[in-house]
């Protein structure tokens, strides 16, 4: 018998434990009411009636507003006090799949059992609150709601030391040693200024991680231009250029090789090319649209065209990346010169911001100006990103860690993706105020002639290039619902394909690793609503799906030789892939 099974035996401890803890808890609730009244006294009449908030106008209204909590509260704790009262509610479905909460102590230990169901219970009412909220725009009730949400994650009983079962056995069981390793891997932490999510030695650039064989042919002072080793006698003559987000190193689509999208495309005998956008510094600070569209995806599209002898290339474009993607065609449409790319693949990118999710809510006037006082040499450090990032999936990509790496001690494990997830990029600080600016905030691209880029008005409506739009889910990045407007402002032809999971996994999902799933509808809907409704579900990755219809533009096959073996043409390499680039800091 353990020392908890004793200290259930003997009963009178039990009894001094539930009667602290009902004071505890007691006086939690008492302090939290408290708050509220006081936080109300804080704002004159006059901000009350503005504001238009239930109880700060009246304070009759606050008791009529708190009057389900409180019975909800009265029910919980008659279950709590009296475990034969039935729960007349049941348990939420996305309450019992909470991983937070999979111990079996949250469930089969009473006082732990009575923390979680009133996390949960004050959590509950916390947004149903906000979602009540009369007076606001939609907008400004939705940064609410993701404000009570982060509060909410920050508060959970799993991310304290003493309301955690876990946490409190595992400091009986290393008498305290795990809290000691905890404040040095926090400490680490707060040295680097950045969360650590994965082992940092367990990957190697070029040998675990980025190792898929090629060469760098081609660099300037943005990007580096790597071409990888064919795998097949012959290839597709139309090559492919893959344009990563500048955001994230480009290594994201050439993670370990059983997830590699890149070594599955070389072995499918297609010639891939892959810009490794340049970590910015002062030397491209001032760089902007301009630079990212003519000096870098036009300029990447031609020297490709030229080395290869070819006349147009196919291209992918990834996040960020693929909405600069959508300006290139469109200056490549008002030159005359669309010719130079036969097909456009899109992962998960937006052209259309006006339904763009969360991270949009990061954006206004007093959002840009702290952005703008972080510019240093007028560069961004990617650590703002990567925390912005982090933050819409808190409860994953902060707290989880806090909880296991911070209060249980334990070891961080060998995560390929979190490994890259922490790879941050620094960003030209101009060029990131003016992205969201003209995006997020103005949604400038999708009002034709509203942008100039590379000297020509942007009109996406001129783009005829055949386009493969891929879209998440479950994307918390860029929404399944905004990328799907991108149907709704290119003319040529589209085929779109909604994969399951979201940004990175719904990308980066390998057919030998037989997850997920995505949906298909050959009929021409003016909805996502309805290309659901119409759609057929095919078990498993997209990719095999993408590579059937990218070959209706491989321009028929070439032998692998001379130019298409990087190296082996006239041009000179400059040295093997990854490069030189990603290895920046």
């Amino acid at each position: 018998m353990n020392d908890r099974d004793e200290g259930t035996a003997a009963g009178t401890q039990t009894l001094a434990d539930l009667q602290h803890w009902t004071w505890v808890l007691g006086k939690a609730q008492q302090m939290m009411l408290e708050h509220g009244i006081h936080t109300m006294g804080d704002f004159p009449p006059s901000d009350w009636e503005k504001m238009n908030v239930p109880g700060w106008g009246d304070p009759g209204d606050f008791v009529r507003a708190s009057a389900d909590f409180w019975s909800d509260t009265m029910k919980l704790w008659q279950r709590f006090l009296d475990p034969a009262t039935p729960d007349t509610r049941g348990e939420r479905p996305e309450h019992a799949r909470d991983k937070r909460f999979r111990a079996p102590q949250w469930r089969e230990e009473p006082l732990f059992d009575f923390i979680r169901q009133s996390y949960f219970l004050i959590a509950d009412h916390m947004l149903k609150g906000v979602d009540a909220l009369p007076g606001m725009d939609s907008r400004q009730k939705e940064r609410i709601r993701f404000a009570t949400k982060s509060f909410v994650d920050a508060m959970s009983p799993t991310n304290f030391a003493a309301t955690n079962p876990q946490v409190i056995e595992r400091i009986v069981e290393t008498r305290g040693e795990n809290l000691l390793k905890g404040l040095q891997n926090m400490l680490s932490d707060l040295s680097k200024g950045q969360l650590t999510q994965s082992a940092t030695d367990a990957f190697r650039l070029g040998e675990n991680i980025a190792a898929t064989p090629g060469k760098v042919v081609h660099r300037t002072p943005l990007y580096e231009l790597i071409q990888y080793a064919p795998t097949t006698e012959t290839v597709a003559k139309t090559p492919l250029i893959i344009f990563p987000p500048w955001i994230n190193r480009f290594y994201i689509l050439d993670l370990s090789p059983e997830k590699s999208f890149i070594k599955w495309a070389v072995d499918q005998g297609i010639s891939v090319f892959v810009v490794s956008w340049k970590s910015a510094d002062a030397s491209i600070a001032g760089i902007g649209w301009d630079g990212y569209v003519e000096k870098g995806q036009i300029d990447a599209i031609d020297t490709v065209r030229a080395l290869l002898k070819v006349d147009s290339v196919n291209v992918i474009g990834y996040c960020v990346a693929g909405t600069a993607l959508a300006a290139t065609l469109a200056v490549l449409a008002a030159r005359g010169e669309a010719a130079k790319v036969a097909s456009a693949t899109f992962f998960t990118a937006q052209v259309d911001f006006a339904q763009a999710g969360d991270l949009s809510l990061f954006v206004d006037d007093e959002q840009l100006a702290v952005i703008e006082s972080l510019n240093t040499d007028g560069y961004l450090d990617g650590r703002f990103m990567a925390a912005t990032f982090n933050l819409l999936r808190g409860r994953d990509l902060i707290w989880n860690y806090v909880t296991n790496n911070y209060l249980l001690g334990e070891d961080y494990a060998p995560f390929d993706l979190l490994y890259w997830n922490a790879d941050v990029t620094n960003l030209p600080g101009q060029w990131h105020l003016d992205y969201l600016r003209d995006l997020y905030r103005d949604n400038m691209l999708v009002r034709p002639g509203a942008m100039k880029i590379a000297g020509e008005r942007i009109d996406l409506t001129t783009i005829k290039t055949p386009a493969y739009v891929q879209a998440g889910r479950e994307d918390h990045i860029a929404p399944a619902e905004s990328v799907w407007k991108m149907t709704e402002h290119l003319s040529g032809p589209i085929r779109f394909v909604l994969a399951g999971s979201g940004h990175i996994a719904g990308v980066v999902n390998p057919p030998a690793a037989r997850k997920y799933q995505y949906w298909t509808n050959p009929e021409s809907t003016e909805s996502l609503t309805a290309f659901m409704d119409g759609a057929k579900e095919h078990p498993g990755s997209w990719w095999p799906d993408w590579r059937e219809w990218i070959a209706g533009f491989s321009g028929g096959e070439v032998k692998a030789n001379g130019a298409r073996m990087p190296g082996s043409g006239r041009r000179k390499t400059l040295g093997d892939a990854p490069g030189s680039y990603v290895r920046q800091r």
